[in-house]
């Protein structure tokens, strides 16, 4: 059985009484799914990509299944992970390490609405994690992961900023991760080593109406990682989430991945009109929209368009 067939199952034993197709799952039973999941991983030595092991408990996609199995099969001295762009931490990608297995953390995000609903949340103080409402940029964050308490080697470093993630990673220097979760743009394609101009104060949805112009292209972020040691061992199947492994740490079980074999093109439309309206643009269309914008080559350091 699948892990994805084995939550098929299970997920219906997790509704809350009283409830019809749309009733939820409290955060307990969705936990115990979960787990039971984690667990059947824990026999995957062997795998085609890491869509093998995708399963969604708070993750957006199907990236809790895909730390697990990393967690899993690496060793990894400190259990200790800071995520960015976390929104309120409903979704997003360490919540469920921090819940099932203990682990220590830092997440981070802009808006003080956001980190005041992880500090007021239930789970909060029930385990070890801080939560700082900072917008961050190149200048401020080596002083932020600084304040965080945890040693220099973190378990999971998860930077989700839809914006300017390339320039971020590129300017830390105060950690040294294990595994690297890095989101990609896939609108920007393969074959270009690109990312968004730098700016201190971007933001997706005023950057351009579309909501498509932001980050990074793929072998962008591959480029990087090759030169501060980290090895490219996937992608998750929705195409959003790039998955690096500090060189030193890969295996016989985790094993570096070509780039044109992880890559995976989103098939999830978000493109918006100028009035804020979704309009569902999918597959190369999605290109139009932004096509002329201006973009940095980052191997050849000059700015180039879309």
């Amino acid at each position: 059985m699948t892990l994805n067939s084995l939550l098929s199952v299970l997920r219906p034993l997790a509704r809350l009484k009283g409830g019809g197709a749309g009733a939820s799952y409290s955060e307990t039973q969705l936990l115990l799914i979960g787990r039971l999941a984690a667990e059947a991983l824990r026999s995957r030595s062997s795998i085609v990509s890491l869509r093998d092991v995708e399963f969604k408990v708070f993750s957006q996609f199907g990236d809790d299944g895909i730390i697990q199995w990393l967690t899993h099969n690496l060793d990894i001295p400190n259990r200790t992970f800071v995520e960015f762009g976390v929104e309120d931490y409903r979704e997003s990608n360490t919540r469920f390490l921090l819940m099932n297995d203990n682990w220590s953390g830092m997440v981070i995000d802009g808006s003080p609405a956001n980190v005041s609903k992880i500090v007021n949340a239930e789970y909060f103080w029930r385990y070890q994690l801080i939560a700082k409402a900072v917008f961050i940029d190149r200048e401020n964050i080596n002083a932020l992961l600084s304040t965080s308490g945890m040693e220099p080697e973190l378990g999971i470093l998860s930077v989700d900023l839809d914006g300017n993630d390339y320039w971020i990673w590129e300017a830390i220097s105060g950690v040294s991760p294990i595994i690297l979760i890095l989101e990609y743009n896939s609108v920007f394609g393969i074959d270009r080593a690109i990312t968004v101009p730098y700016d201190p104060g971007f933001q997706r949805n005023k950057a351009h109406h579309s909501n498509l112009y932001w980050g990074s292209s793929l072998r962008a972020l591959y480029e990087l990682c090759a030169r501060k040691g980290y090895a490219l061992v996937g992608c998750n199947s929705a195409g959003n989430n790039a998955y690096f492994v500090r060189h030193n740490k890969l295996n016989a079980i985790v094993r570096e991945v070509p780039i044109v074999s992880a890559y995976v093109a989103s098939k999830f439309r978000e493109s918006r009109d100028p009035a804020g309206r979704l309009t569902y643009l999918g597959g190369a269309d999605r290109i139009a929209p932004i096509r002329g914008l201006p973009v940095v080559n980052v191997i050849e350091n000059k700015t180039e368009t879309l």
